[in-house]
This record gives structure tokens, C-alpha cells and sequence, in this order.
């Protein structure tokens, strides 16, 4: 009788373990972000790059595109959110090569394409930052909910910019399939793109 319980027991454990298993394996992804069910790629949309040149969005269609929306003279924001993305592209180690790291400045009157240069190559040499009007850059923004505005300081040059701080995943497809808030970790994001490139 007591070999006969025994061999139940272990018979269920057996059972309960293989469940367990099987429902941490069949789990679906938990992404580290708002998760976006969007149909219809990004609109494709060409603005100045920092190195003068004309760039499409489309031009990077075989990629991820990691987009943001910030300006070079952010005190805090922007290069917080850069350094993360910098972070978790060398946590990616090769990988990162299938992504494209994008910064759409929200203050062209101040970054001119060789200052946008200077600043993004100072996280790494294969972020790309755009530039372009006022105009051009909404056009950009609003379809993404994109808002910015600009913030006057006590001198006419002395000026801050309020955007939006989050940041956009867009797939090899073209479309926006993930937001992750500002303060998101590398190590979040990184595991985030990992996924993405299964």
C-alpha cells in the first residue's frame, strides 16, 4: 500500500513539474514596454541627416529602428535615454548591427547637422541624428503622438525644449510595435530587441 502511494506521489510530481515546464516554455513574451498592435507601417518620411545628407525612413526597412524624439542641449533627459540605448546595444554584441539607432532632433535652430554630428557620435559612431524645419520635424512627430514645444529662458539662445521621453521600437516591417518610457534599463531593452530578432 505505501508503494503503491509513493509511486502516486512521485507519478504527480512527475506530472505537476512537466506542466510547470511546459507553461514557463509555451508563456508568450513579456515585453519591458507598451506593446503597440499597429497595421500600417510608420509613414516614411526623409529629413537631413547629421552628416548633410537625405535620409528615409525606408532606407533602414530590413532593420529594427529605435527612434527618439530629443535635442542636443537637453540637460538630463536625452543623454540619460542615449547612454541606455548605447548600453543595451553592447549588451546585444553582434546583433546590434541589425538595428538602427535614430535621434530626430526637436530643435533644428540649434542643431545644425555638424552639431547633431558632434553629439551623437559621442555615444556611438552608428547613431543617426536628423534634422530638418520646424515643420518638416512635426509632420514627423504628430502621426507618432509626438509632442514637443519650446520652453523660454532668460536669454533669447537660453531656452529649453519639453518633448516627449519615450522612446519608439519600430520593426523590419515598418511598423511601431513598441514605447518604452523614459527611465526603461539597457538590460530591459536589450532582452526587448533580443526577442524581436528570433
Amino acid at each position: 500500500m505505501l508503494k503503491k502511494a509513493l509511486l502516486l506521489l512521485s507519478v504527480l510530481a512527475a506530472a505537476f513539474l512537466g506542466l510547470f515546464i511546459g507553461v514557463a516554455f509555451l508563456r508568450p513574451y513579456a515585453f519591458h514596454g507598451t506593446v503597440l498592435l499597429s497595421e500600417q507601417p510608420v509613414n516614411d518620411f526623409t529629413l537631413t541627416s547629421m552628416n548633410g545628407q537625405q535620409v528615409r525612413l525606408s532606407d533602414y526597412r530590413s532593420k529594427i529602428v529605435i527612434i527618439y524624439f530629443g535635442y542636443t542641449y537637453c540637460p538630463d533627459v536625452c543623454p540619460t535615454t542615449l547612454a541606455e540605448i548605447k548600453k543595451a546595444m553592447g549588451l546585444l554584441g553582434p546583433l546590434a548591427s541589425d538595428i538602427q539607432v535614430i535621434m530626430v532632433t526637436v530643435d533644428p535652430e540649434r542643431d545644425t547637422p555638424a552639431v547633431l554630428n558632434s553629439y551623437m557620435t559621442q555615444f556611438d559612431p552608428n547613431f543617426l541624428g536628423l534634422t530638418g524645419t520646424v515643420s518638416e520635424i512635426q509632420n514627423v512627430a504628430a502621426p507618432l503622438g509626438i509632442y514637443f514645444a519650446r520652453q523660454e529662458g532668460s536669454t533669447g539662445s537660453d531656452y529649453l525644449m519639453e518633448h516627449t521621453a519615450s522612446t519608439m521600437v519600430i520593426n523590419q516591417s515598418g511598423l511601431l510595435k513598441l514605447l518604452w518610457a523614459y527611465g526603461t534599463p539597457a538590460s530591459d531593452m536589450a532582452e526587448d530587441l533580443k526577442y524581436m530578432l528570433r
